[in-house]
Order: C-alpha cells, then sequence, then structure tokens
C-alpha cells in the first residue's frame, strides 16, 4: 500500500517509508548532481592526495576541478597496467589510493588475453550497496504487489584466484554475493529469492543451476519475477530445464535430492527445503515433455510479472528467444555497472529495450565525458582531448565514459560508448550504445578485431601442409543456439584439389582459434558453458566478391570497401549461408585454469 503523498516523490508514490526515504534520495543526487559531482571530485582527490599517482602528476594537495583537468592524463588499462602489476605482486604502498586494495575485481574485458584487474578498497561495497536498495523502490512504482511473492533469480559465482601478492581477484558480482552486505542482507519483503545461499554460493555450476531450478519448481506459484545478470544466463537456465526436467521432477516427486549434488551444505540446505509433490511432479513432467518450448516460462511461473535481465548492448540479440520462451513478457533493465564502478539506475525500468536509459548517479564517482567520434584518429599526449563534465553532456551526442574513483582509477576511460537521450532533473540519461572496439559477444565475453584476426592466423597455419589459406573471412554471433556460439565464415584457397584439408583438420581449426581466444572466452567455454564450440563454414569461391558486390549495389564505394569481420544483417546472412559448402565444429574445449598466464 503506497504511503502517505506527503511524502510522494516526483518519480512517483512510493509503497512504503522506506522506499520514500530511497525516492527522496534519488531527487535530491540528480537535482543537484555538478554540485555533488564536485563534492566527489574534491572528496576523491583529498583521500588520495599522498598517492604515489597524484604525486607524479604533482597535484600538491588541490583538489579543484580546473587542476585536476590541468595536470592528469586521460588514461587507458594499458597505461595503469605497471602500477596494478606491483599491486598484485604485492606492494601496499599508496601507490592509487590510501586505502588499502581489499582485492581485484576481474574485468570481463582483456588485455592481452587475460582479464584486466580492478583495483577496489573496501568501502567500494557499501557504494555498491546504496545503489542495490534503489532498484526496488524504483521498480515498485512500476509494479505493485512485489512483497507478495518471490523472485527466481538464477545467481552464480565464478572462479576465483589470488595474484602473486596474495590478494584475491575475481569478478564483481562473485565479490558481492560472498560479501557479508548479500549473505547477511536483512530480510525485505519486496526482495525475497526462491534460491537459498548455498545454491548461488555453490562453485560448482551444475549443482548451483540445479538447486537453484528446483527451488524454483518447488515456488512456481510464488514466483512474480524471473531474471539472471544477462539475457544469455537466463536463457541457459530455460535450456538447463528442458535438459535436466526428468530429473528434476524426479526429486520432486519422491522429496530426494539427485545425487550429483555432493556439495555437504548444500545437501545439508536442501534437505530441509525439499518435500515430496508428486502433483507437481506431474505437472513439470507434462509441461516439459511438450514438443514446443513456446511461453514455458509462463507456463511453469504463470505469476510471473516481468523478466529481470540485462537486454542492452550485446545481450539486444536475445530479445527474441526470450519472447518465444516467455510469451512477450516485459524485460526489465534496472541498472548499469562495471568492474571499474557502479554507474546508475532505470528510473524506468518497463520501457521497451530499445528504449533503455541509465541515469547516472552523481556520488559513485566523478564522471567525464569523451565526445565519441568514430572517424577520429585519436588524440596523443601533445593534443589531450575535451572532455565534457556530467552535467553539460549535449542530448543526442555519443560519448565515451571516462571515470575517476574512490579507489584510485583517474581519468580512466571505461570503453563504453553511451548516446544522451535526456535528463532527469540535472542528472543525464543515457543510451548504452556498445563496448568500443568489441566485434562478438555471446555472453561476457567481448573478442575485438585484433584477436580475431589474430585466431585466423593461428588457426591457418594448420593448413599450410595442405597448400591451402585463407582467402577471406567474416564472423557472426549465432545466438539461435543455446548457449550461442561464434560462426567464422571462410573462403579458402585451395591449390592442390588432391590433398584439400579434411573435415578433422578443420576442426582443429575450430580448437586452435578457441586455444587464441581471450581467457573470458575459454572461461565460457570451459567452466560456465555459456558459450558452445565454434564452428567454421567454409562457402564457395567468389563468395566474398559476391558480398562487395551486394555492398556497392547498396551504395558502398568500390574503393573504400573494406570485407566487415562481423556481420548481422539479415541478407548478406542469407547470402553467405546460401554458399556454405561445408561446416566444422571444434572438438574439444580450449584450455582454461583460473590461474592467470605468467
Amino acid at each position: 500500500m503506497a504511503v502517505d503523498s506527503a511524502i510522494s516523490s516526483p518519480l512517483g508514490p512510493p509503497a512504503c517509508e522506506k522506499d520514500a526515504k530511497s525516492l527522496r534520495f534519488i531527487e535530491e543526487m540528480t537535482r543537484n548532481a555538478d554540485s555533488v559531482q564536485e563534492r566527489v571530485l574534491s572528496d576523491i582527490l583529498t583521500q588520495n592526495s599522498q598517492t604515489e599517482y597524484l604525486r607524479r602528476f604533482k597535484l600538491n594537495g588541490a583538489s579543484d576541478r580546473d587542476s585536476f583537468k590541468s595536470k592528469l592524463p586521460v588514461i587507458t588499462y594499458e597505461d595503469l597496467q605497471p602500477e596494478i602489476q606491483r599491486i598484485a605482486n604485492g606492494d601496499r604502498s599508496a601507490i592509487l589510493s590510501a586505502h588499502p586494495i581489499s582485492e581485484f575485481l576481474t574485468s570481463s574485458g582483456t588485455s592481452a588475453g587475460e582479464r584486466k584487474l580492478m583495483p577496489t578498497i573496501k568501502e567500494e561495497l557499501d557504494r555498491r550497496q546504496l545503489l542495490y536498495s534503489l532498484l526496488m523502490p524504483v521498480m515498485n512504482l512500476y509494479v505493485p504487489g512485489l512483497d507478495k511473492g518471490k523472485g527466481l533469480y538464477f545467481l552464480f559465482v565464478k572462479s576465483e584466484t589470488r595474484t602473486p601478492g596474495g590478494l584475491l581477484a575475481r569478478p564483481v558480482l562473485t565479490s558481492y554475493y560472498k560479501s557479508e552486505h548479500f549473505k547477511t542482507r536483512p530480510y525485505d519483503p519486496y526482495n525475497v529469492y526462491t534460491s537459498p545461499n548455498e545454491a548461488i554460493l555453490c562453485p560448482d555450476s551444475f549443482q548451483s543451476m540445479y538447486t537453484q531450478m528446483l527451488c524454483g519448481l518447488q515456488d512456481r506459484h510464488q514466483v512474480l519475477r524471473v531474471g539472471a545478470v544477462f539475457a544469455s544466463g537466463l536463457l541457459r537456465a530455460i535450456r538447463f530445464l528442458q535438459l535436466n526436467w526428468r530429473q528434476l521432477s524426479q526429486d520432486i516427486e519422491t522429496g530426494t535430492l539427485n545425487q550429483k549434488v555432493t556439495d555437504p551444505s548444500l545437501r545439508e540446505c536442501m534437505g530441509k527445503i525439499l518435500k515430496p509433490d508428486p502433483e507437481l511432479a506431474r505437472f513439470v513432467r507434462r509441461e516439459c515433455s511438450k514438443e514446443s518450448g513456446e511461453g514455458i516460462i509462463t507456463r511453469i511461473w504463470p505469476n510471473t510479472k516481468y523478466l529481470d535481465v540485462i537486454v542492452t548492448g550485446a545481450m539486444a540479440q536475445y530479445i527474441p528467444t526470450l519472447d518465444y520462451y516467455s510469451g512477450g513478457l516485459p524485460k526489465a533493465c534496472t541498472m548499469y555497472a562495471s568492474s571499474e564502478c557502479y554507474f546508475g539506475l532505470n528510473l524506468n525500468p518497463m520501457c521497451k529495450p530499445s528504449e533503455v536509459s541509465y541515469t547516472i548517479m552523481p556520488n559513485m564517482a566523478y564522471f567525464e565525458f569523451l565526445p565519441h567520434d568514430p572517424n577520429s584518429a585519436g588524440f596523443t599526449r601533445d593534443s589531450p582531448p575535451k572532455l565534457v563534465d556530467l552535467v553539460d553532456v549535449e542530448i543526442g551526442k555519443e560519448y565515451e565514459l571516462v571515470i575517476t574513483t574512490y579507489a584510485g582509477l583517474c581519468r580512466y576511460r571505461v570503453g563504453d560508448i553511451l548516446r544522451v537521450t535526456g535528463f532527469h532533473n540535472s542528472a543525464p540519461q543515457f543510451h548504452f550504445v556498445r563496448r568500443k572496439n568489441v566485434l562478438l559477444s555471446i555472453d561476457s565475453d567481448k573478442t575485438d578485431e585484433a584477436e580475431l584476426q589474430k585466431a585466423v592466423e593461428n588457426a591457418s597455419r594448420l593448413l599450410r601442409e595442405f597448400n591451402t589459406s585463407v582467402v577471406e573471412y567474416t564472423s557472426y554471433a549465432d545466438t539461435k543456439t543455446i548457449p550461442g556460439h561464434y560462426v567464422i565464415y571462410w573462403e579458402l584457397l585451395v591449390k592442390d584439389a588432391a590433398n584439400s584439408p579434411t573435415d578433422d583438420v578443420l576442426k582443429q581449426c575450430c580448437l586452435a582459434m578457441e586455444e587464441s581466444m581471450n581467457s573470458v572466452y575459454r572461461q565460457g567455454r570451459v567452466a560456465d558453458n555459456s558459450i558452445g564450440p565454434l564452428e567454421i563454414r567454409v562457402v564457395r569461391n567468389g563468395t566474398f566478391e559476391e558480398l562487395m558486390d551486394y555492398a556497392i549495389s547498396r551504395g558502398a564505394s568500390i574503393n573504400q570497401y573494406k570485407v566487415p569481420r562481423c556481420v548481422n544483417f539479415t541478407p548478406i546472412m542469407e547470402l553467405l549461408d546460401s554458399r556454405v559448402v561445408s561446416t566444422h565444429f571444434s572438438p574439444a574445449l580450449p584450455h582454461w585454469t583460473p590461474e592467470r598466464r605468467r
């Protein structure tokens, strides 16, 4: 029930007193965005004034914007790598932050094939928790009654490792799920999950998914929203149900747990939850044995009001499949965050995926924006870019996000391209356009053109003994399969038809490409099962000339035409697929371990 209108918010009537406080906080931060930003920058520079990094640029304790902008360069991860490596190796001096670095958060972005290491400090957890606490008060404005049921969220921890100096290195969500903020969170009727902590925190992905699905099926009438972090993760859960419903329904019928679940704390926890329910078991068997999976989410969880998943950026490719499985349920993208920093939230979470805009919360970090010109040659230290402050961005323009954080990142280029869609009070709202330079993405993997080129070169070495070479290639991320997988189109020059490469050789080329991919891709293949085997489709000779002819017929300049290294335009896909002469899949998993390559 909505609270008294005396404490109503401009965003709408809050659902309860606690929500009213959160909505007032959003209003206060966004109304005073510029002064909040000024204070945040001053706090960061004052707190870190004696760090080696700030002293290097002779800031001399200054905490104002002009000194900051005139003395500190705009940087990338590679610029900061020597300092990060020192911290990773055990140097505990105040290099980037006055506060001790508590752990590294591993980014889905990579450098030299390995996940980037983002230093963080303990107090950042409080900031992340603050942003999480604002999500449900906003959602409650649009979807009433969420305190009357539960959320079925498929949440997982990923593998973690330690740096040579002993600091933990793990993904940001793994860090959060393992924190006391999450594990001992107070009861909130608007935020009750079907999955117990023991299931979420189980490091084995099969056991975790199995028990989370089992709990979701048991609570099927109480489930009001279904979600995962990414759209791809939710589709993997549905695929898991389609593959494992027989054993799941057996467990439900008998009230006993599959012997494949061996984690002792998880078995103990599930022993208290599982009760024999033959009627539910019959229902699951009936629904899951149907030939079509259409509408399976709403058939099994009939009270679901929306899907809570990220479907912006590369995840937009999964929207048609989500619509198929959910009968077109609304898809809520609630927040915008990365390993480097949590940025903001969607104040209209029930909008169409194509209309999602995130409002940057000015208290999270200091934000600057580099005007994005795709045709620009970039900039040098001698000609630094002109960055724009948070409140000064212009509607309709695209920018690359640059952040300065409490943990010590200063004027760091995140690599996200954002388009300004409007303002909430004085805080801008952004549409996420894409990650800079990313060519292919299925899940959290991000493969750029240089990585793809290197993978093709490494694989094509296997063709030399057959006097064969790769004439041209392109690629696309096939998300019709679950999990999705990379498809690489090759046009080959075979100089000796009697000695052409066999299917086995081309399969080994697939594996060689996978071995060349970055560690995030290989982890997705090996540990997370979030990416399927890479596929090479060999096309007949002359296909890429036809591709050029098609592009020119649509207005491309013959002098400036370059083969696109990634395609997703339906007529081009149809042309390529109609010219395929053979298909080959990777026959094995690539090598991957949690340890970083030295």
